[in-house]
């Protein structure tokens, strides 16, 4: 009988390494190298910063007015510069895709 136990307790920790061997290997990397920017991806990675950080900083000032934290004459004294940051921003991204041959949202949407 406890023959049978010690079997079935190996058959139970065999089969649990098996399952979890994958697991527990590091997986080899592809190459160690770093990917460094060629300048038209850092100028495309810089403008959706830009991006980002308008449109941010657009839905913070909108939040806060509508919460009441922002006057009325404080939220229009900043958001006509925060949407002109964020059109210019948009503007430079399709300027980018344009040149990279990506097209525009527009053309995206056409062909859709």
């Amino acid at each position: 009988m406890s023959l049978w136990l010690l079997l079935a307790a190996a058959l139970f920790v065999a089969g649990v390494v098996v399952v979890a061997l994958p697991f527990l290997r590091e997986p080899a990397p592809e190459s160690d190298a770093l990917h460094e920017f060629d300048a038209a991806e850092r100028e495309r990675l810089d403008a959706e910063e830009e991006r980002d950080r308008a449109l941010a900083a657009l839905k913070e000032l909108e939040a806060d007015h509508r919460a009441g934290r922002v006057s009325d004459d404080d939220y229009r004294a900043v958001v006509g510069v925060l949407r002109r940051d964020a059109a210019e921003a948009l503007r430079a991204l399709d300027r980018l895709r344009v040149e990279t041959g990506e097209g525009t949202r527009k053309d995206a949407a056409k062909t859709a």
